[in-house]
């Protein structure tokens, strides 16, 4: 039995996260639950899971549940219950799928706790993959990718030496304006943003994903998850969403997995590697598949995915203010506050003033997340 805790329960994936493991009760118990404002979801997975504790990090939420709730489950508030459901004494494996550099503090906190790390936070790594990898490797505790592609990277480099990897070909939707150009995308609603072709996710990665920032933060996690150099990462355009992403050897030979868009597959992989366990999800039917394409990103149109790669090939805290900064823009874009094109030119704007920390530690990552934040609402403040 291997005892779970999901930080971002009530999100896409942890509610994901839990269908599997309702769906693999024999092997799976639920034993810290953690979200952030979601009292009425939260309380509806403590009656079926029964965890022996439950975060609510909004303390008005917390508040409300507390007064209606009178079972087993303990229910813990704020940063210091988060902390706690990271590094609970049962826990083997933290999903961490928190929203953000918010999922930063208690990744590490359950790495220094000796947890495994199911990871869904690609941000915890853009913004301090040099010391999380690091820390992690210390502690002896493994870093599961559960976002598809890397999911699907982490597969196909089974059995094989990473040495010998020449590119790792990142797959990517291409979101509701793929074939778009920058003219076109100067009017478009967050409701248009948030009609994902292929996958059902939270607001906030969904436009990360029209603006193609969220494959630049993949691209940054790529970097730390597999350690290979930023001109071995490539990112392709697949709307089918099929091949979830691709490694080429230095033989030619390429190795791809391929499925349904499907995440419980990848969170499943995350909780039972090495093994594979028996799923009923719908499979892929070779028979009825019409075509597969692929094609290059247009990074004219959406210039926030460059912008990725120019803050992972500097590295040291530029990514964290690459994140940090596309957070401000894309919350401001989420209130109507700003327009789509805008969420690329903050972040552009942020990262030019930045004077980048090589080797940072701790400290000069929050520091720099903090300055970045700043220097983002007050660049908002002059083209609202």
């Amino acid at each position: 039995m291997q005892h779970i805790g999901i930080l971002g329960s009530t999100g896409s994936i942890g509610t994901q996260a839990l269908e599997v493991i309702a769906a693999n009760q024999d092997d799976f118990c639920v034993t810290a639950l953690a979200a952030y404002h979601n009292d009425t979801l939260l309380e509806e997975q403590i009656e079926y899971f029964k965890p022996e504790i439950a975060v609510l990090v909004d303390q008005a939420a917390a508040d409300r549940l507390i007064r209606r709730y009178s079972g087993a489950t303990r229910i813990l508030t704020g940063e210091e219950g988060l902390l706690e459901a990271a590094t609970h004494s049962k826990i083997d494996t933290v999903l961490t799928s928190l929203v953000g550099f918010a999922g930063l503090t208690p990744t590490i906190a359950a790495i220094e706790a000796g947890k495994n790390i199911a990871l869904a936070n690609k941000e915890t790594l853009v913004a301090a993959g040099e010391l999380v990898t690091a820390l992690a490797k210390e502690k002896g505790v493994k870093i599961l990718p559960v976002d598809s592609e890397h999911s699907a990277i982490f597969q196909c480099l089974q059995g094989e030496n990473k040495d010998q990897i020449s590119r790792i070909l990142l797959t990517a939707s291409g979101g509701p304006f793929r074939g778009l150009h920058r003219k076109d995308l100067e009017n478009v609603t967050l409701e248009d943003c948030l009609r994902h072709p292929t996958w059902s996710m939270g607001k906030k990665i969904t436009v990360d994903s029209a603006t193609l920032a969220n494959k630049g933060l993949e691209v940054i996690e790529a970097h730390w998850l597999f350690d290979v150099d930023y001109s071995q990462i490539e990112v392709v355009v697949h709307p089918q969403s099929i091949i979830h992403s691709m490694v080429e050897f230095n033989d030619g030979s390429i190795i791809a997995q391929m499925g349904k868009a499907d995440m419980r597959v990848p969170i499943q992989y995350a909780f039972t590697y090495p093994d594979r366990s028996y799923t009923s999800y719908p499979r892929l039917d070779f028979k009825t598949l019409a075509t597969l394409t692929f094609s290059e990103p247009d990074c004219v149109a959406f210039p926030a995915l460059e912008l990725a790669f120019t803050a992972g090939r500097t590295g040291g805290t530029l990514p964290c203010v690459f994140n940090a900064a596309n957070e401000e823009a894309v919350y401001a874009f989420l209130k109507g506050e700003l327009r789509f094109l805008d969420i690329a030119a903050v972040i552009g704007s942020v990262m030019k003033n930045h004077v980048t920390v090589p080797r940072p530690k701790l400290k000069d990552i929050y520091n720099a997340d903090l300055w970045a934040r700043t220097q983002a609402c007050d660049f908002l403040k002059t083209i609202k």
